[in-house]
């Protein structure tokens, strides 16, 4: 039966990563895979001679000699106790997603186009470069993506150009996101499950972080592309916010957010506390900044719209991706089947026995370098996201161990090797209509490069830290 379970895991994750080939959104996959994984751990539960107890990271002691009403009632309990740490992580990145589409709803990005003065190249290569790192850290690497895109459109109008910006913009906003709890979704699981606290993420993982953005960037602003000026646009002057509250919404909106590592150091309650408490506060001054009266009941008539319309909350509401949510939730619940069984802990167990320790590592006894290393460049190949979940159910190290942080800089990082590889790749992707093998060709290389000098990096702040 475990066979049957690991089969069903490995097909799922074979569909999640040729969602493009197969042309089906990987939300599918990943909710069929997590509800057949369960449903087969229900059926032959029996069966089973082992049982993970996560609340405990380790194996329940007699779990064969169990009646089948206390197996059921344990598997019922684990489902449970899955479902709320997985609730945490959506609940909180729902929260995340209505307060930048709040932002936007108010056109409050446009307020960062209104920094860029110049017309060189190189200094907006910079620009961006810097922008994405820090946007990223606030609003999460996807979001800045796809802003900080947005706002090339109207600042290059050569496409041949814009692409090499947009590559470059993608390994910034990956590195931005890998030393804030709030920057990249890998990052903030490791966050909430208590692996890493917000204060030793900025300092383990700042310096690596920022070289993987450096490098590329200062290697990239000697190529061609990058040479002399753009040409100057006359739909520049006309280019302003479209509402008077853009710039106040904008610093409100990313206050908000930023405060929520703070709140959860002050109370410590789980993060999406802090988020829904950032998200209320931010939907208040929304709704007084916005003039307009909406309908709280759904009104048929063809008239509706004369006669009240949705708030700025409702707007935004409406367009959070809910896919990704899906997405998450069956991806986590589904690598939570496999911890269950303990599949995830043998697994672990045999990687350190049997994976070659690269000579870099603090403690002989732990992880190999080069376990976390081959994640970083997986998770261009395969989805971040789920390499991640996995290595939370495979690894028992506490909390702030150097080998939490080095997973959240391989799975954040190592991404920008392909442009599929990150979410930031692939809206960057979808947005420029870039091609794989273009940017396999011209960009790969550079993230490569920075991805090898932040981890250099990160093993000599680790041992200083």
């Amino acid at each position: 039966m475990e066979t049957i379970i690991i089969l069903v895991f490995v097909l799922g994750y074979l569909a999640i990563t040729l969602e493009h080939n197969l042309k089906i959104d990987k939300l599918i996959p990943a909710l069929v895979m997590m509800a057949i994984c369960w449903a087969l751990i229900a059926l032959g539960l029996d069966h089973f001679t082992q049982w993970f107890d996560s609340s405990k990271h380790s194996l329940l002691e007699n779990f064969g000699l169990l009646a089948h009403e206390e197996k059921m009632h344990l598997m019922e309990e684990t489902l449970l106790h899955h479902l709320g740490k997985t609730s945490e992580i959506l609940v909180f990145l729902l929260g995340a997603m209505t307060i930048v589409e709040i932002i936007d709803y108010f056109d409050g990005f446009a307020t960062i186009k209104s920094f860029v003065k110049t017309k060189s190249k190189k200094r907006i290569l910079w620009i961006f470069g810097f922008l994405a790192f820090f946007l990223s850290a606030i609003i999460d690497n996807l979001t800045a993506t796809i802003v900080l895109i947005s706002i090339l459109q109207k600042l290059v109008k050569d496409r041949d150009v814009r692409i090499w910006y947009v590559g470059l913009i993608v390994i910034a906003a990956n590195a931005g996101g890998a030393w804030s709890p709030i920057g990249d979704v890998t990052t903030t699981m490791l966050w909430i499950g208590k692996k890493v606290t917000t204060g030793h993420l900025f300092v383990y993982l700042f310096l690596p972080s920022l070289l993987c953005m450096l490098v590329p960037t200062f290697i990239a602003s000697f190529l061609p592309a990058f040479k002399g000026n753009l040409e100057n646009n006359e739909e520049d002057k006309d280019d302003k916010p479209k509402s008077k509250f853009s710039a106040t919404m904008l610093y409100l909106g990313l206050g908000g957010i930023v405060s929520v590592p703070i709140f959860k150091t002050i109370t410590h309650l789980p993060p999406y506390v802090g988020m829904m408490l950032a998200l209320g506060v931010v939907a208040i001054f929304a709704e007084l900044y916005s003039n307009s009266k909406f309908a709280l009941s759904f009104n048929t008539d063809e008239n509706a719209d004369h006669q009240g319309h949705h708030s700025p909350v409702h707007s935004s509401l409406s367009k959070i991706e809910l896919p990704s949510i899906l997405f998450f939730l069956g991806i986590l619940m589904a690598v939570a089947a496999l911890e269950s069984l303990g599949i995830l802990f043998g697994f672990a167990s045999s990687l350190q026995d049997n994976m070659p320790m690269l000579g870099t590592e603090l403690h002989h006894a732990g992880v190999s370098d080069l376990v976390v290393l081959l994640l970083g460049i997986g998770s261009a190949v395969i989805d971040n996201v789920p390499l991640v979940a996995a290595s939370l159910g495979m690894f028992t190290e506490p909390i702030d161990n150097e080998l939490w942080h080095f997973i959240a800089y391989s799975a954040g990082t190592g991404g920008s090797m392909l442009i599929i590889g990150s979410a930031a790749g692939v809206v960057a992707m979808g947005m420029e209509k870039i091609d794989f093998f273009w940017y396999l060709k011209k960009i790969a290389w550079l993230a490569f490069v920075g991805f090898l000098v932040g981890a250099i990096a990160f093993m000599f702040t680790r041992t200083i830290f």
